[in-house]
């Protein structure tokens, strides 16, 4: 393969600068050209049609993000696809048949939804979002437990006070939770609402598997879920660093990076 041939075709690329706009306040056009293998001219190209799109905001030399907080869920879904790809497809190997799981609701989590519905048969899934659910859904072999609860239009899922209690009555072998960032103190997320669930889920679960990409290294978010532990793996693109990489050595958590 060509170097030409290896770079990010437009559309990755334009996402990438997304998504590490949402993990950094700015970048400079140099550092993105580095980080993305292509001419400054290129990027300079990119970020202006991104600013025009209302995505995010030209700066003398670089750019800045638009989006406060974490975008919502139909936004999200566009932004690091190969690497959500990458990471939903290293965590089947942490599936076994016959297992009950609990899935949060996230873009990275519907990529994990959408491989056991290829790759495993007779799996009970116990979930609050409608799009893992359809996507499990395409697989008929499989049974899909809905939660009860209010609907978040914005995220597609649904979370409270009933999807809690719901939740009492389970217990499932391993849960797979996204994260909106991942700290020192443990993964968290966004919502207060979801983050409540996904408490919930890890305490009704064997083991806990966390799906997020490099961008949500060292990002706090406003609900700590669940602390990091022996009980606890990571899967994601690329290695932490510290202060991260230390937490998560010194909590024993086992580490899966794609190759």
């Amino acid at each position: 393969m060509t170097k030409a041939e290896s770079r990010p075709g437009k559309t990755d690329r334009q996402s990438r600068i997304v998504a590490e706009l949402r993990a950094l306040p700015s970048l400079r056009v140099n550092d993105l050209s580095a980080r993305l293998g292509v001419s400054t001219e290129t990027v300079r190209r990119d970020l202006a049609e991104l600013e025009a799109a209302g995505l995010i905001s030209r700066t003398y030399g670089g750019a800045t993000s638009l989006v406060k907080g974490e975008p919502g869920i139909a936004i999200r879904e566009t932004l690091m696809v190969n690497e959500r790809r990458e990471i939903a497809r290293a965590a089947m190997s942490l599936v076994e048949p016959g297992d009950i799981l609990m899935i949060g609701g996230g873009a990275t989590t519907l990529h994990f939804a959408r491989r056991l519905a290829a790759d495993f048969d007779h799996l009970t899934v116990i979930t609050h979002a409608f799009s893992i659910a359809t996507a499990l859904s395409t697989n008929p072999t499989h049974r899909v437990l809905m939660l009860p609860g209010q609907y978040d239009g914005r995220e597609g899922l649904i979370h409270g006070a009933d999807t809690i209690d719901a939740l009492q009555m389970f217990h499932a072998s391993k849960a797979f939770l996204g994260a909106s960032g991942l700290t020192e103190e443990g993964p968290n997320d966004a919502g207060l609402g979801p983050g409540l669930v996904y408490s919930a889920m890890v305490r009704r679960s064997g083991r806990t598997v966390i799906l997020a990409d490099h961008t949500k290294f060292s990002a706090p978010s406003l609900k700590v879920f669940t602390q990091w532990s022996s009980t606890v793996t990571l899967v994601t693109d690329a290695p932490p660093a510290d202060p991260l990489a230390n937490a998560l050595k010194s909590a024993n958590v086992r580490v899966i990076v794609p190759t």
